[in-house]
């Protein structure tokens, strides 16, 4: 067992470093560059401002962009790694407000049905939940070419089952599982999460009907369904 907690724990550290390092060259490939953009219009402002006046409202509002599109990105950035109507207002808000502006981002067409009784889970549960659906999305937007992809959360007798899907191409699961380089498409990390609550985590690809990503966690109470 303590040797199975130190694995687990090394598991842990290693994701969380690596989480780290992707949020560090999101911020250097994005923020750094729109504002060193900014930087460098506010320089020829400057100079521009004594020389021709009327090319300076113009650059002025190229300026405003560059500011209004770093406020995106780290608006972006925060809700990715913690989006407060997780805590505030619950799993369902929170899935529903990331599946739009994931929608209108990648051109991704996702339809979600949920039922209100998971808001009865605990905190740390309804985040797996949430991390789990964010890294699917992710890997069907790089990876699938689909078009359409589906988030359905129910109940199941005394379990909870969240159940993925897209209609995009398919890939060889376990080549990629066992693949030693870096191209597992974070689904060991979402498996981790899932056992570490006592859940089952399944995924299947098949050709020409897309892949389905299945989690099955415990849940006790019922109560009835709601649809999005």
């Amino acid at each position: 067992m303590q040797q199975k907690l130190k694995h687990m724990a090394h598991q842990i550290l290693t994701a969380q470093e690596q989480e780290r390092k992707a949020i560090s060259r999101e911020l250097h490939d994005e923020i750094v560059q729109t504002l060193t953009g900014i930087n460098v219009q506010l320089a020829t402002l400057k100079i521009e401002a004594g020389l021709n006046g009327k090319d300076v409202d113009k650059n002025i509002s190229n300026t405003q962009k560059l500011v209004e599109r770093s406020v995106k990105i780290v608006h972006r950035f925060a809700r990715d790694l913690r989006p407060t109507v997780l805590d505030d207002l619950g799993l369902i808000p929170a899935l529903e407000s990331y599946m739009k502006a994931f929608s209108e981002r990648t051109g991704l067409h996702i339809r979600f049905t949920a039922f209100a009784g998971i808001e009865k889970l605990s905190n740390d549960r309804r985040t797996i939940l949430y991390r789990v659906a964010l890294a699917a999305l992710a890997n069907i937007a790089q990876h699938a070419e689909a078009g359409v992809a589906s988030v359905t959360i129910e109940e199941i007798g005394a379990s909870i089952r969240m159940v993925i899907a897209d209609d995009g191409k398919s890939f060889d699961v376990g080549y990629v599982a066992n693949s030693r380089n870096n191209k597992k498409l974070g689904l060991i990390g979402m498996q981790e999460r899932v056992e570490m609550i006592g859940g089952n985590f399944r995924i299947a690809s098949t050709p020409g009907t897309g892949t389905t990503i299945t989690v099955q966690i415990p849940f006790k109470r019922r109560i009835g369904a709601q649809t999005h």
